[in-house]
């Protein structure tokens, strides 16, 4: 799940709510969009690998 900040930066958060905070976790924040995009595949990847 990708959210614009008000720096005008994206950042990544994880699908399912952390249950120790009852938020979703920070997965990366970066630049522009695509950066974000990208790197959510790969954690997806990852996950399944």
């Amino acid at each position: 799940m990708i959210r614009k900040l008000k720096s005008g930066e994206y950042r990544l958060y994880s699908r399912k709510t952390d249950p120790k905070t009852g938020k979703r976790r920070n997965l990366g924040t970066f630049d522009n969009r695509e950066a974000a995009v990208k790197h959510e595949r790969e954690v997806q990847y990852f996950k399944r690998h």
